[in-house]
């Protein structure tokens, strides 16, 4: 494969508690391999820990982030998306993030995306499940914020990608190079 992604940034945002491990582990794993030079945000510094046990080192917050100095933005899902929905800053950053070369997000975590309004007249996916905070499903929640809700494990639409859920980190994370590898230079 070599180091095609040499010299990009990569910012991972995940919960401080409850990150889905797989949609962190894979797409982590991918990006370094390939010679990204990711860091990881969350609501404070530390270790994150996810639904299953895996940690992530948190080396800024979300307040600290300077999205312009990220090639790509990466949402990481499981059940602690609603914790970093709920940050004024999360949303903030996937609006910033909207002219990057690359914007994306995995599982429950496109919900962030469509409360930041991006994904409105865009094809999007995400995690088929119940969202307690806005009463509805989160398709339908992608729907009403003006997403085109695919249903695939994995929807690129301009610079942004999603995915569905861990079965799909992988893909997801194949996207996020692709996307990246073909940006401008």
């Amino acid at each position: 494969m070599g180091k095609v992604l040499t010299g990009k940034k990569i910012l991972m945002i995940v919960a401080p508690e409850r990150f889905r491990d797989e949609e962190y582990a894979v797409p982590h794993a991918h990006f370094t391999g390939r010679g990204a030079q990711v860091t990881v945000a969350s609501l404070k510094k530390g270790t994150a820990t996810g639904m299953f046990g895996a940690k992530a080192e948190a080396t800024v917050t979300l307040a600290e982030v300077r999205t312009a100095d990220y090639d790509a933005v990466v949402f990481v899902g499981g059940a602690g998306v609603p914790t970093v929905r709920a940050e004024p800053r999360a949303v903030e950053i996937a609006k910033e993030a909207q002219g990057h070369p690359v914007l994306a997000a995995i599982c429950w975590a496109p919900t962030i995306l469509a409360k930041a309004g991006v994904l409105s007249g865009k094809k999007a996916t995400v995690w088929k499940g119940d969202d307690a905070e806005y009463g509805m499903t989160t398709d339908a929640m992608l729907e009403r914020s003006g997403a085109d809700f695919t249903g695939a494990e994995v929807t690129v639409d301009g610079n942004i990608v999603t995915g569905n859920g861990p079965a799909a980190a992988q893909k997801f994370a194949e996207a996020v190079e692709k996307k990246l590898a073909g940006a401008a230079k």
